[in-house]
C-alpha cells in the first residue's frame, strides 16, 4: 500500500473540512477515496463538489463494504461514532473517530473491546495533543522536573457559539441527538488533556447549567469541581455564551506554577520545592524565591492535519498515533462524571456507575424534542 485510502462518513461541517485537508494533498499520505451521508442535500453536494474518483454513498456501511477505502474517518453526529467504529474494525478497515468517542462509556467501551480484538489501527481526532504548548507541558510533567501536583484551574469560555448555530442541525443540543452540550461538543479536547496532562481524579461535583443563555435542551455553561488521588483539587469551568471569553491553563505543582494562555507557557519556578519548604523554613510569612520563565516550544501545531499523517503513519509504517482511539474513554468519563453529578446533585467518585449513568441519560432522551433539519454546514476552520 503506497497511500490509504480514506472515506469520510459523514460529510457535514467536520466531514467537509477533513475532506478538503486531504484533497489539498495536506496529509501526502492519503487519498480521499469515497465518502458517506443519509442526507440527500450533502450527497448532492457530493457529487457536485468533490473529483469523479471520490465514490458518493448513502450509508456508511455500504462504503465499507465496497472495498474502496482502507480507512474510515467517522464524521457522524455522536451517538453513531462507535456502531460505525465497530462496523469498519470488524470488516477489516482501519478507522479514526472524530471526538468525542461516543456519548457515554458503556458504548465507548464495548467499541474499545472491538478495536482490542482487531489488528487494524484505531484513532481519534483528539488534535489538541499536536498543539506544542500542551506537548511541552506534557514532556515536562512526565519528566518529574514539577513534582507533584497539587491544583488545576482551567477556564475555557473562549467557545462562544449563538443561536444560529445550535438551529443549523435537527441533532444539534438535543439529548437524543446530540447527547450534550458544551462537555460533549466543544469540551472533550480539554477533558482529554486535563486528563492527559494531570491524570484521571477520583470525584467530581458539578453544576452543568441546561439552555441558560440559549434555547437549547442541553448544558451550555458549567462549572465543575475536581478532587485528585494525591489531594490535589481542580476546577473547570466551560460555557458557549461569554464573548470575547478565555482559555486559561493554570497548574501549580511543587516545585512552581505554570500558565497556558493565548499560546503561551509561562513558568512561575520556585527555589525550592514548596512541600520542602513549608516544612522547614522559620520564618513564618517567608515565601519560597522564583523566577518568571516563558518556556519555549518547537512551534508546531498540527492540528486534525497531524492526527491525520499520524494515523497514515501508523497504518503504513507503524509510527505513533498522536491519540489511540482507545483513549478517548477517557475524556468521556469526565464529562459523564461532571453530567450525572449535576442531575444527581451529588458528588460523583470514579469509577463511574455506567449503568446508572445510562439510565439518567435516558431519561433525557426521552423527554429531547424533536426539531427541524436545516442542513446548514459552516466552515469549521480555526474554531477548535
Amino acid at each position: 500500500m503506497e497511500k490509504v485510502r480514506l472515506g469520510i462518513i459523514g460529510i457535514g461541517s467536520m466531514g467537509t473540512g477533513h475532506a478538503g485537508n486531504v484533497l489539498k494533498g495536506m496529509v501526502p499520505d492519503m487519498e480521499l477515496t469515497a465518502v458517506a451521508d443519509i442526507r440527500q442535500s450533502r450527497l448532492d453536494w457530493a457529487r457536485n463538489n468533490l473529483p469523479e474518483t471520490v465514490k458518493v454513498f448513502d450509508d456508511g456501511r455500504k462504503m465499507i463494504d465496497s472495498g474502496s477505502c482502507d480507512a474510515v474517518l467517522v464524521a457522524t453526529p455522536h451517538y453513531l461514532h462507535p456502531e460505525f467504529v465497530i462496523y469498519a474494525l470488524e470488516h477489516g478497515l482501519h478507522a479514526i473517530s472524530e471526538k468525542p468517542a461516543g456519548v457515554y462509556t458503556k458504548q465507548v467501551r464495548e467499541m474499545n473491546e472491538a478495536a482490542e480484538r482487531s489488528d487494524r489501527s484505531f484513532a481519534i481526532m483528539l488534535n489538541q495533543r499536536t498543539n506544542c504548548v500542551y506537548r511541552k507541558l506534557h514532556e515536562m510533567i512526565q519528566s518529574g522536573e514539577l513534582g507533584q501536583l497539587r491544583r488545576v484551574n482551567w477556564i475555557i469560555t473562549d467557545w462562544y457559539r449563538n443561536q444560529s448555530y445550535y438551529d443549523a442541525a435537527g441533532w444539534k443540543a438535543t439529548w437524543d441527538g446530540e447527547g450534550g452540550g458544551v462537555l460533549l461538543n466543544q469540551c472533550p479536547h480539554q477533558l482529554d488533556l486535563l486528563q492527559w496532562l494531570c491524570g484521571m481524579p477520583v470525584k467530581v461535583r458539578a453544576f452543568c447549567h441546561e439552555g441558560k443563555w440559549h434555547d437549547i435542551e442541553v448544558e451550555d455553561d458549567v462549572t465543575a469541581y475536581m478532587e485528585f488521588e494525591n489531594g490535589a483539587t481542580g476546577v473547570f469551568v466551560t460555557t458557549t455564551a461569554d464573548a470575547p471569553g478565555t482559555n486559561r491553563l493554570e497548574l501549580t505543582f511543587e516545585m512552581g506554577k505554570i500558565v497556558c494562555e493565548e499560546g503561551r507557557l509561562f513558568f512561575d519556578k520556585l527555589s525550592t520545592n514548596v512541600s520542602d519548604f513549608c516544612k522547614t523554613e522559620k520564618e513564618g510569612f517567608k515565601k519560597p524565591e522564583y523566577s518568571r520563565i516563558e518556556i519555549e516550544t518547537d512551534g508546531q501545531n498540527e492540528q486534525h492535519i497531524g492526527a491525520l499523517k499520524a494515523f497514515a503513519g501508523h497504518i503504513l509504517r507503524g509510527t505513533p498515533l498522536v491519540a489511540e482511539g482507545t483513549e478517548g474513554i477517557r475524556g468521556l468519563t469526565l464529562s459523564n462524571a461532571m453530567h450525572l453529578s449535576s442531575w444527581l446533585d451529588r458528588t460523583v467518585e470514579l469509577p463511574l456507575d455506567e449503568e446508572l449513568f445510562l439510565r439518567e441519560l435516558n431519561k433525557k432522551r426521552a423527554t429531547s424534542r424533536k426539531k427541524e433539519d436545516t442542513d446548514i454546514v459552516f466552515d469549521t476552520t480555526g474554531t477548535y
